[in-house]
């Protein structure tokens, strides 16, 4: 049994992780970012002060081992304004229900969890309400996850003011990891976020894990505009420390041109290689979705990179 874990948030994490729980022999732990304030998680965090669970609830979603009606219900959003439910997703308001009813957001994660029959274990990177922030390239300050891609702006570093502490099963799953996979997921809003919390960094660093890092297929307005994949891992480093991703996973985007032409009129472009050299191993796989209509990672693909993966080591 190899222990795989997987640190990030949003919806590329879950795709990472539908592909992983088709795999009979690991184990998985999910390391999830718990920065978001926008929606129904913010207002929630806002009212019931509890972390940011709206990310929780789609990998939970995602590592079910199968869907069932309590799992489309899961992610059943409320029409209507943000007044009482309206906007707000089930699943989140159950995750909430939980964490009052048990006085802890880890034991409502863990009851979910059996209830959905989790293949995997998930943990939030933190168990501090915290918020985030974003320093400018013209030292414009940011406060808050969801305000930080509306600025027309280049983003220079993320933090968070207060001390954050990891929670501490986070910490033991990177040690005890024989493959750790940073990302998919938004650069500065979802790994990076992860990555910055004290005690992270150091589990890495100590850990004899394998380390992949999947590098985003397209850029994300406002706040990766004009990445290259060099830029992504030049973030990484900055905000981390040199050599946290020895391999760099770069999918190969076979998107057609009327696919990227609206794309692109969303302000959003293919990330690509622009050097030759680099002080890590560039792993070029075609893990996009053959469908057309969108440009995201197929599951099955991902599954079956990483079986060779596991082979291989």
């Amino acid at each position: 049994m190899k222990n795989v874990v997987v640190i990030g948030g949003g919806s590329g994490q879950s795709v990472i992780l539908k592909g992983l729980k088709q795999i009979a022999d690991i184990n998985i732990t999910t390391i999830v970012t718990v920065a978001d304030d926008g929606g129904s998680t913010g207002r929630l965090r806002r009212q019931f002060h509890i972390p940011a669970m709206g990310d929780i609830r789609n990998v939970m979603c995602a590592l079910a081992k199968e869907e069932t009606l309590f799992t489309h219900l899961m992610e059943y959003r409320f029409d209507g304004a943000s007044e009482d439910v309206g906007g707000h997703n089930l699943g989140n308001l159950i995750l909430t229900a939980l964490t009052e009813k048990e006085g802890s957001f880890m034991k409502a994660i863990s009851e979910i969890s059996k209830i959905l029959n989790v293949k995997g274990t998930i943990l939030p990177a933190s168990t501090q309400v915290i918020t985030l922030f974003a320093r400018m390239s013209d030292g414009t300050v940011v406060r808050g996850e969801s305000n930080i891609p509306n600025f027309d702006n280049r983003i220079r570093e993320v933090f968070y003011e207060e001390k954050v502490e990891a929670n501490e099963e986070a910490i033991q799953a990177i040690l005890e990891a024989d493959i750790i996979f940073i990302g998919i997921g938004s650069l500065f809003t979802s790994v990076i976020p992860c990555l910055i919390i004290e005690g992270i960094c150091d589990a890495i660093k100590s850990s004899k894990a394998k380390r992949y890092y999947l590098c985003n297929a397209m850029t994300q307005p406002g706040e990766t505009d004009y990445f290259s994949v060099e830029d992504h891992v030049e973030a990484l480093e900055q905000h981390t420390f040199k050599g946290i991703a020895p391999q760099v996973i770069v999918t190969e985007n076979n998107a057609s041109v009327e696919l990227l032409k609206k794309y692109a009129n969303k302000g959003a472009y293919p990330v690509k290689i622009r050097q030759t050299r680099h002080d890590y191993q560039i792993i070029k796989e075609n893990l996009l979705d053959d469908k057309k209509e969108y440009i995201r990672h197929d599951p099955v693909k991902i599954r079956d990179f990483v079986i060779r993966l596991l082979k291989e080591s």
